[in-house]
């Protein structure tokens, strides 16, 4: 015999759902607000691994402050015999490809690159095409973020850039338990003194066109950092930035003695597809802008003084890579204004 139904029940229990459905709506929106001053490194919401084996590919070279716009790069040759696996580079949108050129409405141009003067291979950059306008960076073996709080990962310069098809190619990858990235430096026309550096403004703008392989434990935090060397109380500006296998977001470091004093804005967006990141830094305010569209921006004890640009690309922060994760990031074009 079955049971007898109690249609009662059923009402009561339909009842309890929608009540507690409605009670715990406002605790779920709740809990995806993201406090200012914590970055963390992957975004819940956008997060990917790559499940097939990690790729490789390449990049080439421009002179800064050509009178023309970056003509299409031409289709991707075969990876560098340093990359384990060898992919074509992936297609740059023409409607996007273009290197801006000439001042703006308050911005005034002092630097762009398309990376169109020429291959350089990997150990040879900047070589004699792009040496009077980019600086490799830190020299091989320099501990980079997590290195210096004892992790296996360094930046080595030799074994991880090169110029080929119209970009600015990072092959991140690992030897011998070491995890390798960059971190290239445009020299910018500037009046820094005491001493001077060649990658220092105070206020600009800066937009780079940018892309990267899926690659879990390698990061681009590219960012702009104080001459002073006092961090956090002179600030920190960082964008893009996150794990290359995430969205990535920006950051505004306020002026503070607290290293979590800051503004985080998401972008929501990938690092696996070609994307125009700027930054806007302007006394009082860092705006930061994704493929044209304003972000959002910081207002609150914004960076006050000299600061200089970095292309940081790192790993382990806060989990190493795997031994066997290579791959690549792209730099299409950079332009670099000054406040005018």
């Amino acid at each position: 015999m079955s049971p007898l139904r109690r249609p009662g029940l059923r009402h009561m229990a339909v009842l309890a759902t929608v009540v507690m459905l409605t009670a715990c709506g406002p605790v779920a929106t709740e809990a995806q607000r993201l406090p200012l001053g914590e970055l963390p490194p992957v975004d819940p919401s956008a997060t990917t691994v790559p499940s097939a084996a990690p790729t490789a590919t390449t990049a080439p070279t421009a002179n800064p402050l050509r009178a023309t716009a970056a003509p299409v790069k031409p289709p991707a040759s075969a990876a560098p015999p340093a990359a384990p696996r060898a992919n074509a580079v992936p297609p740059i949108n023409p409607l996007t490809a273009k290197l801006p050129v000439g001042d703006l409405p308050g911005w005034k141009q002092v630097f762009r690159e398309d990376f169109n003067s020429g291959d350089v291979p990997v150990g040879a950059f900047p070589g004699p095409a792009y040496d009077a306008n980019w600086s490799a960076g830190y020299k091989d073996g320099t501990p980079d973020t997590a290195g210096q709080k004892g992790k296996n990962s360094r930046y080595y310069p030799t074994k991880v850039l090169s110029v080929r098809n119209g970009m600015l190619d990072w092959f991140l990858h690992s030897e011998k338990g070491i995890s390798m990235g960059a971190a290239p430096t445009p020299k910018i026309p500037n009046n820094t003194l005491n001493p001077h550096r060649a990658n220092s403004l105070l206020y600009g703008r800066f937009s780079v066109r940018f892309k990267a392989d899926a690659l879990p434990g390698f990061k681009a935090a590219w960012l702009l950092w104080p001459d002073s060397g006092v961090w956090p109380r002179d600030g920190e500006i960082d964008y893009p930035e996150g794990d290359l296998a995430t969205s990535f977001y920006g950051a505004v470091h306020r002026l503070s003695n607290s290293p979590t004093d800051s503004d985080l804005i998401r972008s929501h967006a990938m690092f696996t597809t070609w994307h125009v990141a700027t930054i806007e830094w302007s006394p009082g305010k860092v705006e930061f802008f994704l493929d044209g569209v304003s972000l959002g921006a910081g207002t609150t004890r914004v960076p006050n003084t000299p600061m200089h640009y970095i292309l940081q690309t790192e790993s382990c922060l806060p989990r190493c890579p795997a031994p066997a994760t290579a791959g690549h990031v792209y730099l299409d074009w950079i332009a670099i204004w000054t406040k005018g």
